[in-house]
């Protein structure tokens, strides 16, 4: 690199020069492990066949699902994706539990009668993607059906029965569904592949955060590797001393996606890359004035690595962030290999 230290610094036009926009093998390939898509899909005919059988009671499904191939815990995040119910919602429900089942029981309508299920873990227990096993990996680990993944499959097959003042929540448990075509393998196998033909705004989450993650991962990992000088430390989702710019009332510090320290001399990192827009990075927009400020009254670095070709469609963004960041780079090796650069020219220098 040419020496000044202003190079390490990139124009919006310089850094969407310098970027990839589209995921680099070594990303895509990462992604694909992880990936839950394929499983889902994998496990469909699986998922529709357990819910073809003509069973006379909830509990009777419960032993079938324990007794089949199929996880309860991914059983659970089929029926997640064809009400198109989210962990937001999950936690909702929770919260909002001894209003909406003042005696904790659920009344639904099934084969031409009014049946009740009472609540085995609500509201004691609560419900969120990461309570119910399926969030990310643990998706691929085979788990039995807990008490709350039962109460979560009650509401998601029969939650469209839910008769009560709050009206909201009655909009949304109407699409929990699914309990309708139980025992119909041909109305079953139509309504589930129709849902299955566009991405669950769920799945697409999912996907967007594990990409996220494994972008911060990739980074951290090449800084490891390649930036060649001892007794360095780098930490994935940590804080600087003294930057506390999200809570100043309580002083809890700021968390950045990376922490790099050598000696007391600290460089945060903020990594971003979408593919397709979304909010994320007018929200680094908007912090990174403040965020620069603060970083640099208390005698620290802050760098972020910006890629993908939904960022680059937020040009007030980048230019914001372009401005307020010591060191601004694309994703590819040539780029992370500046960062490293501009990493050992800091953190050896005894003169900043």
């Amino acid at each position: 690199m040419n020496n000044p230290k202003e190079n390490y610094r990139k124009t919006f036009l310089e850094l969407e020069k310098a970027a990839s926009k589209f995921w680099p093998t070594e990303l895509a390939e990462m992604e694909a492990e992880l990936s839950i898509i394929p499983l889902l899909l994998k496990t469909q005919d699986q998922f529709i066949n357990i819910l073809s059988i003509d069973v006379l009671e909830l509990e009777d499904l419960f032993t079938i699902i324990n007794s089949s191939a199929l996880s309860g815990n991914l059983f659970v995040k089929h029926l997640v994706i064809m009400a198109d119910f989210g962990g937001e919602m999950l936690k909702r429900i929770s919260r909002e539990f001894k209003n909406l089942f003042p005696n904790e029981e659920m009344k639904y309508y099934w084969k031409s009668s009014q049946r009740i299920y009472k609540f085995q873990a609500l509201p004691t227990k609560t419900l969120s993607n990461q309570t119910l096993k399926i969030n990310g990996k643990d998706l691929f680990v085979k788990y039995s059906l807990d008490e709350r993944q039962k109460d979560a499959i009650a509401l998601l097959l029969f939650g469209n029965s839910y008769k009560n003042a709050n009206q909201e929540i009655a909009s949304i448990l109407a699409r929990c569904e699914i309990g309708d075509y139980l025992g119909k393998p041909i109305e079953l196998d139509s309504f589930i592949k129709q849902r299955y033909i566009w991405v669950s705004r769920i799945t697409g989450g999912a996907k967007s955060n594990a990409l996220g993650h494994l972008a911060q991962k990739f980074v951290a990992q090449y800084i490891k590797d390649e930036i060649g000088i001892s007794g360095i430390e780098v930490k994935s989702d940590s804080t600087l001393p003294n930057v506390t710019h999200t809570d100043l009332n309580t002083g809890r510090l700021t968390s950045f996606d990376i922490i790099v320290t050598k000696n007391q001399k600290y460089v945060a990192i903020e990594v971003s890359f979408q593919v397709t827009t979304n909010s994320v990075i007018e929200r680094k927009g908007r912090q990174a004035k403040a965020r620069y400020e603060q970083v640099e009254a208390a005698g620290h670095k802050i760098a972020y690595v910006i890629d993908g070709a939904g960022n680059f469609e937020r040009q007030s963004a980048l230019q914001t962030i372009c401005l307020h960041s010591h060191c601004t780079v694309a994703f590819s090796k040539n780029e992370l290999s500046i960062l490293c650069d501009f990493l050992r020219n800091y953190l050896e220098n005894n003169n900043d």
